[in-house]
């Protein structure tokens, strides 16, 4: 898949990497779902557009 541009889509590049990487131990395995979860979380504040909760009419 690529994008307007025509080169490979970054995000799905990413992804198939993580994919491929097999952990050796339980150790490793938890440092990439840590990986994983530090990602999502960025980027959940990243895109959090909540309103302005300090400007409430009383």
């Amino acid at each position: 898949m690529s994008d307007s541009n025509g080169f490979a889509d970054k995000n799905l590049s990413n992804v198939a990497e993580d994919l491929e990487q097999t952990p050796v131990n339980a150790h490793h395995a938890q440092q990439l779902q840590q990986k994983t979860n530090d990602r999502r979380h960025q980027d959940a504040l990243n895109h959090d557009e909540s309103a302005d909760l300090n400007h409430f009419n009383s």
